[in-house]
């Protein structure tokens, strides 16, 4: 969801204020993907390379959090939308800790719709973790080396039970992955905008979906296998 400080920067305003402006496009998108049918929305809320951001960039990026959280919890249980998380949620303040604990427990009954928010996430972190833990029981001899599978590798993964991305939608006009999702986006399409995420809207999330939907998505075969 790139591109909040350079909307910030082309209305005059603090790099916050476009923050602000991109929790708007999160309920936006959130909404619109319940509405269609969209049953997972994996949002890269928050990198752990975005720790080195300024501190008070840091602290009003997890007050925005918080906020979000407080005021969407009712609607995300009421429209069956489930909240999960990746990444090192223990890096996060307490508060933000107890919100995300709280609304995940609010929302545990959702059926229709899984909301994942990447928290304090990095791909090459998480597959560093799946490969320790992966090590660790050949180690203990609780697992021969021979047994990791493809299948195995993934139910160590933070994302274990959800599948692999079909679209990864990227803003701003960057052209780069930036650590995320990086094994599960091994065969996902990608659709790049110029558009700064707090102007992303329903209009253009549908037009992402329908770009998607008129590529042919062999995974290897040809047209003629398909």
């Amino acid at each position: 969801m790139d591109g909040n400080g350079r909307w910030a920067k082309k209305h005059a305003l603090g790099r916050i204020a476009g923050h602000r402006k991109g929790a708007e496009a999160v309920r936006t998108t959130v909404r619109t993907c319940r509405e269609i049918g969209i049953q997972y929305l994996t949002l890269y809320a928050f990198s752990v390379e975005n720790w080195m951001r300024p501190a008070r960039e840091v602290s009003a990026l997890m007050d925005l959090l918080i906020d979000y959280l407080q005021s969407e919890a009712r609607e995300l249980r009421e429209r069956g939308i489930r909240l999960q998380t990746i990444g090192n949620t223990a890096a996060l303040r307490e508060p933000v800790q107890r919100f995300l604990r709280e609304t995940m427990e609010e929302t545990k009954e959702g059926r229709d719709m899984v909301l994942i928010l990447a928290l304090s996430y990095g791909g090459r972190d998480e597959i560093l973790q799946a490969t320790r833990s992966l090590a660790a029981k050949c180690s203990a001899g609780l697992l021969p080396p021979e047994g990791i599978s493809k299948e195995v590798f993934e139910e160590h993964l933070q994302t274990a039970g959800v599948p692999d991305p079909d679209l990864l939608i990227r803003t701003s006009g960057e052209f780069r992955i930036s650590n995320f999702l990086l094994w599960q986006m091994a065969y996902t399409e990608f659709y790049f905008t110029d558009v700064l995420w707090p102007d992303f809207d329903r209009a253009e999330l549908l037009r992402a979906i329908a770009a998607y939907r008129q590529r042919e998505r062999r995974f290897g075969l040809t047209s003629e296998q398909l």
